[in-house]
């Protein structure tokens, strides 16, 4: 298989975050036949660790986020200028200003690793595309791009500190991207990092619309949004291409949100995955789904295979 070159630079020393500039160069099939190799133990996958959300207007986008996380610490939320904001969980949720997105919304996923090095040497003999971010001789991250072209980060710690903190929310349970080819993606997710089917369901019973795969050393996941057309539009792939927070109580959110001041285009309803959900939509039309963490009725089409996350 032939190695293609990847640039990974920092935008300035001094920000330890996902706002990096990456240059990928034709990696988009790097993943395509890869097979784990046994001689490399995958070290521990624990769950997603931060989300990088791509804004067209910065600004909007703050005002839309700090009004969902109806945090009390006013002065951090007004003062921060790297927008960046942080659950009770510990994990981050950050705004990346760009001035046109053709595709998706979401810049990046980070997930956290117990073993940044160990995961380096596994990725290196399964995944050769994949970059390093160092700092002197410290590994600080993993860069590289799955086979749908979404920007996958490994860290082994947080950065959270003195950030705009959630009150509703309580943690970041899972991302979105719309998956054109789900076996090369299978083969990325499942084969190599030991992703596995969490639950999956269609609009219709019989159809399969939704793959959640779930990390597989916790309870956060990546969801595949499968048959989605070609020549879908801005608001079509802003639902597909998403988050999910996690809150407690769906019903009791919306009604304190309304408080706040948000302006709800919808009202909780209960899911196909039988789970109480809201969606919101950012400025750049990013839907924000706010979920509970654990189902109210039985889920269609499929059962669950792993465990529900917590707060």
């Amino acid at each position: 298989m032939k190695k293609h070159k990847i640039e990974l630079r920092k935008v300035k020393p001094e920000m330890k975050s996902i706002s990096w500039s990456l240059s990928f160069a034709l990696v988009l099939c790097a993943a395509v036949g890869v097979v784990a190799r046994p001689e490399f133990k995958r070290p521990r996958i624990v769950g997603i660790q931060r989300v990088e959300i791509h804004c067209t207007n910065v600004q909007a986008c703050l005002k839309f986020y700090r009004g969902i996380w109806n945090s009390t610490n006013t002065s951090t939320c007004a003062d921060i200028t790297r927008s960046d904001f942080v659950l009770p969980s510990g994990q981050e949720l950050t705004l990346s200003g760009i001035d046109r997105f053709d595709t998706s919304s979401i810049g990046a996923v980070l997930f956290l690793t117990n073993d940044l090095q160990g995961m380096a040497s596994y990725l290196k003999a399964n995944y050769p595309a994949v970059a390093e971010n160092r700092n002197g001789n410290r590994l600080e991250a993993l860069a590289m791009v799955d086979p749908e072209g979404n920007r996958i980060i490994f860290v082994s710690s947080s950065n959270a500190n003195k950030k705009c903190a959630a009150e509703i929310p309580k943690r970041l349970i899972h991302a979105g991207f719309v998956v054109n080819d789900r076996q090369s993606m299978d083969r990325f997710y499942r084969d190599v990092l030991g992703f596995h089917v969490y639950w999956h369901g269609g609009m219709k019973d019989g159809e399969t619309d939704w793959v959640d795969m779930q990390v597989p050393d916790g309870t956060d996941w990546i969801e595949y949004m499968l048959n989605v057309p070609a020549n879908a539009d801005k608001h079509t792939l802003g639902v597909m291409n998403h988050i999910a927070l996690g809150v407690s109580d769906v019903r009791a959110t919306a009604e304190q949100l309304k408080e706040n001041g948000v302006k709800l285009t919808e009202e909780p309803k209960i899911g196909r995955d039988g789970k109480w959900q809201l969606n919101l939509y950012d400025p750049d039309q990013t839907r924000v789904e706010l979920m509970e963490f654990t189902p109210a009725e039985k889920p269609c089409c499929a059962e669950y295979t792993g465990a529900h996350p917590k707060p």
